[in-house]
């Protein structure tokens, strides 16, 4: 259940991002689901991997790179769904990274502390 959420507030997200932002297209919210699915996927999958083999320069750049890595993801979305999904770039990408991870925490930190009131409430 918990996973379905996720899908479902990050493809909000994505929706409202991508209805502001230049550079950014998404085609309806059944495509924002996908391809909040399919961002899901890959930083289960192919995120970790990444950080292991640039472990040395995310050091070296104090988690900086971790930026790359995410825009990186997003491209990599953008090119697995070429229908319904567009990116203009990498700097676009990394701009809409930025906005998702924070409306992620933003969306995760509420959910957190409804979890945390609901407990109490008990």
């Amino acid at each position: 259940m918990k996973f379905l959420v996720k899908v479902m507030s990050m493809a909000l997200a994505i929706f409202l991002i991508a209805s502001f932002m230049p550079g950014v297209e998404v085609q309806g919210m059944s495509a924002a689901i996908l391809v909040s699915f399919v961002i899901i996927l890959l930083n289960i999958f192919l995120k970790p991997v990444l950080i292991f083999l640039t472990l040395p320069i995310t050091v070296v750049s104090l988690g900086l790179f971790l930026l790359v890595i995410n825009a990186g993801i997003i491209l990599i979305a953008s090119n697995i769904l070429k229908s319904g999904f567009k990116v203009d770039g990498f700097w676009v990408a990394l701009l809409f990274s930025i906005l998702l991870s924070i409306s992620n925490s933003f969306i995760e930190s509420l959910s957190s502390r409804m979890d945390a009131n609901d407990r109490n409430a008990n």
